[in-house]
């Protein structure tokens, strides 16, 4: 599968199964996309490299010649996709389907858990999909007891693997701080005993952050996420406290202080944005300008009938601003002022594996939420909702046919990622998503694949422009 598109001047050919990106001139462009339906029909009956069949396919179209290029021009960009083609660059085959039967019937570990530490919160904020921390159901914070069973569950369930991951998440974990800084010891103590390490992560709005738990986080803590959504007013006015004073000023300071403190590494500022501010750029920047290096804004997503909600008419102003904020970016980066906006990181060298490219997050198999009262969900966004409640850090996972049933959620098992070149990207999206939108998580949230198929292909002109100017910087230089 080819994928082609042009940004910011750039002619980008994408070769889906590979992963592997191409920068060509105009001429090339055009006849790679004259190519791909010949080079379709002839996979359909053979397997594998077929020496000089672009070749001979470009022989017929040059012949024809409805290019506007001469017949010596279209023969040498001819030789020079034959030579990405039989170096396996160009139209490749997919090599992860036959892996899912595998994949599949794979045993399940656990390798990582979302702790809702506090189910309670001291913002309102307006789009939270757990209602101010209650999900569907009460206030609650998770005892010290009920903690520590899900990390021996966690520890028992792991199987081989070393690294576990434990997100301490809310509400406001920081509601309950004593437990999280208790269950951090605890699994620090099964550490040498079961050969595990613990990656411990906490996410929280900021409002209770001080000098001692920020002192014990970045001793404890891989990765903070903190929440601000941009401007001061874009983010009061989704985020305010309960009696309607904005948040922005009693925070910002701290996060700075945090990021600082941690040497702009390892935490995110993790915003949301709106109908009410689809210039979300002006946002990223604000936080640039704030002095945070590591950034994410992502697009709420919420009933069509709320007022902030993202609608599909949307979309164009939507992919447009994306587009805006990649130049912006682009430009920054050039001036030795770049950031890492979490949506625009993309590995064109590695990329992820196998089962990262067929399953996405593990949500329901590798990955589980814990509420306060030692339930288990597939994801933190499923909590509430009964009909996917797995089990209890007592029994374990009792319903095993939700776990089997998210087994089965791929790439390859929803239809309307088939055909789509993002796909080894996002992985099928996300799974809550499409369930709340279609009563189904084998479908995808058409909103977010739009939106996730824009951020693809900016990430990658980013990178082909700053491969082009290393370059040119190169060929100064001799």
């Amino acid at each position: 599968m080819i994928h082609q598109y042009k940004n910011n001047g750039y002619n980008i050919v994408l070769d889906v199964n590979s992963g592997s990106v191409h920068v060509v001139d105009d001429l090339v462009y055009d006849l790679i996309q004259a190519l791909e339906p010949g080079i379709k029909e002839h996979k359909k009956e053979a397997v594998g490299i077929q020496d000089g069949l672009v070749t001979k396919l470009a022989a017929d179209i040059i012949k024809e010649n409805t290019l506007p290029y001469t017949q010596a021009d279209l023969e040498e960009a001819a030789e020079e996709i034959e030579a990405l083609y039989e170096a396996g660059l160009l139209y490749t085959d997919d090599i992860y389907e036959k892996y899912i039967g595998e994949f599949k019937n794979r045993e399940t570990v656990v390798k990582a858990l979302c702790l809702h530490i506090a189910h309670d919160c001291n913002l309102a904020c307006r789009y939270c999909f757990a209602e101010e921390g209650e999900y569907h159901g009460r206030r609650a914070l998770m005892s010290y007891e009920v903690g520590k069973k899900a990390l021996d569950f966690l520890v028992t369930n792991s199987g081989n693997r070393v690294n576990l991951e434990v997100d301490f998440f809310g509400g406001e974990p920081l509601m309950n701080w004593q437990v999280v800084k208790d269950l951090v010891a605890y699994g620090r103590s099964l550490e040498k005993p079961h050969n595990k390490k613990f990656r411990f992560t906490l996410t929280t709005n900021g409002v209770l952050l001080n000098d001692e738990i920020l002192e014990f986080a970045n001793k404890e803590m891989s990765n903070i996420v903190l929440s601000i959504d941009g401007r001061q007013n874009v983010h009061d006015y989704m985020r305010p406290f309960r009696g309607g004073q904005g948040s922005y000023e009693r925070i910002v300071p701290k996060f700075q202080k945090v990021a600082e403190s941690r040497n702009q590494m390892d935490y995110y500022v993790r915003g949301t944005f709106t109908h009410h501010n689809m210039d979300f750029a002006e946002d990223v920047m604000h936080l640039a300008d704030l002095g945070f290096k590591q950034i994410s804004v992502e697009p709420v997503v919420a009933d069509e009938k709320e007022d902030y909600a993202l609608k599909p008419e949307d979309v164009p102003a939507l992919l447009e601003e994306y587009d805006k904020l990649a130049l912006e970016l682009l430009k920054r980066q050039k001036e030795g002022k770049g950031v890492n906006f979490f949506h625009f990181m993309i590995d064109l060298q590695g990329g992820p594996c196998v089962a990262k490219r067929l399953s996405g997050c593990g949500s329901g198999t590798e990955y589980l939420a814990v509420t306060p009262w030692g339930d288990f969900y597939p994801c933190h966004q499923f909590v509430g909702q009964e009909e996917f409640l797995m089990g209890n850090v007592d029994d374990g996972i009792v319903n095993t046919e939700i776990r089997d049933t998210f087994k089965t959620c791929n790439v390859y098992a929803k239809e309307k990622c088939k055909n789509c070149f993002a796909k080894f990207y996002c992985s099928g999206g996300c799974a809550a998503n499409a369930y709340n939108f279609h009563g189904d998580i084998h479908d995808v949230y058409d909103l977010g694949c739009e939106l996730q198929r824009k951020r693809v292909e900016c990430a990658i002109m980013i990178k082909a422009a700053l491969a082009d100017e290393e370059k040119e910087n190169e060929n100064e230089e001799k």
